[in-house]
């Protein structure tokens, strides 16, 4: 090992920095990652709620062996379609990697776009306490006497920020705020402001890539193309031959459902085709409204012309000035 390599790796222990490329769908992230990786001598930990199903690969557009590119690729295949997952096993499982990754003295580098999955990553589970039977009985109660009026003004009086965000018909969430509320001696949005001040559990780089709408927009539409051609249509029969329910969680991602209502006989391919693509651009549009929210994400423009190799270079450029950020690295003792 050369003497900046120990160096490195030196101060990767000491600090634990992690590094996370994120963004909506389409925008290039596998690729750029790949090329991340290889510059810093690392591996990618995937952040993707649907890459994580064995046997759903065109769909979730996983990359390939021949796009990987010799990089290993973890926290993807894990369970089968119609076993659960969800963010708290996934940040169990990305500890773990992190932990190796940095014992190991390499970057660990997350690259995904489930803004749901980083943030527990970076900032945990927000403990809210567990359902009480005697409290649920007692709101239920309260809702046979005054109705879902009655129960939505109880929580307008204690939580008026979480009412804010509820419809009163929404009983179950109306019932857990107020059940969170009497459990807890505090209010659901205070639980959820405390949460968010958190400080990381790392010195974290976000570093989101964004292109301007039409371009993402176009490049949507032209991956969906090639999904439909590249074999999706057939990857979906035989998911649903298997046994695998348009019910699942995982068969309700996009495109997959599509087909399947499909093949159902409820429309036909080319509005099969409509409407991947534009539940595609409305999920895009619903993960930058998700990033938006998130503080310190370093935003990267990616024009059209604009070569992978060179978001690379401007990616690897913010990693070794937070890498530096980090203090001087100890000398090689000798």
């Amino acid at each position: 090992m050369s003497t900046q390599s120990y160096m490195m790796a030196d101060t990767i222990r000491r600090h634990r920095p992690l590094v996370v490329l994120l963004g909506p769908t389409a925008t290039g992230k596998s690729a750029v990652g790949v090329q991340v990786a290889q510059r810093c001598n690392t591996e990618i930990l995937t952040a993707d709620s649907r890459q994580v199903y064995r046997g759903m690969d065109i769909g979730t557009d996983k990359p390939s062996l021949q796009e990987r590119q010799g990089i290993a690729h973890r926290l993807i295949d894990l369970v089968d379609p119609d076993e659960p997952y969800n963010a708290g096993r996934y940040q169990r499982e990305a500890l773990g990697e992190i932990d190796r990754v940095i014992k190991e003295g390499r970057l660990p580098l997350v690259v995904g776009g489930t803004g749901l999955y980083i943030r527990t990553l970076i900032r945990g589970i927000c403990e809210a306490p567990e359902a009480d039977a005697e409290i649920r009985r007692e709101l239920m109660a309260l809702v046979a006497a005054q109705g879902r009026e009655g129960l939505y003004a109880e929580l307008v009086r204690v939580d008026p920020v979480t009412a804010s965000r509820l419809h009163p018909n929404d009983e179950s969430k109306v019932i857990r705020a107020l059940e969170v509320y009497r459990l807890a001696g505090c209010s659901l949005a205070s639980l959820h402001a405390h949460h968010q001040s958190q400080a990381a559990a790392f010195p974290t780089l976000l570093i989101g890539l964004q292109r301007p709408k039409e371009q993402l927009y176009r490049r949507i539409e032209a991956r969906i193309d090639w999904q439909l051609t590249h074999g999706m249509v057939e990857e979906t029969r035989t998911l649903l031959a298997r046994g695998y329910s348009r019910a699942l969680g995982s068969m309700k991602g996009l495109g997959y459902r599509h087909l399947a209502a499909q093949f159902a006989g409820e429309y036909d391919a080319a509005e099969m085709v409509r409407r991947f693509k534009q539940d595609t651009r409305h999920f895009a549009k619903r993960q930058m409204t998700w990033f938006r929210k998130e503080p310190g994400i370093t935003w990267l423009m990616i024009e059209a012309q604009e070569s992978t190799s060179h978001t690379a270079d401007r990616v690897v450029e913010r990693i070794e000035q937070f890498m530096a950020s980090l203090g001087p690295p100890r000398a090689l003792s000798v």
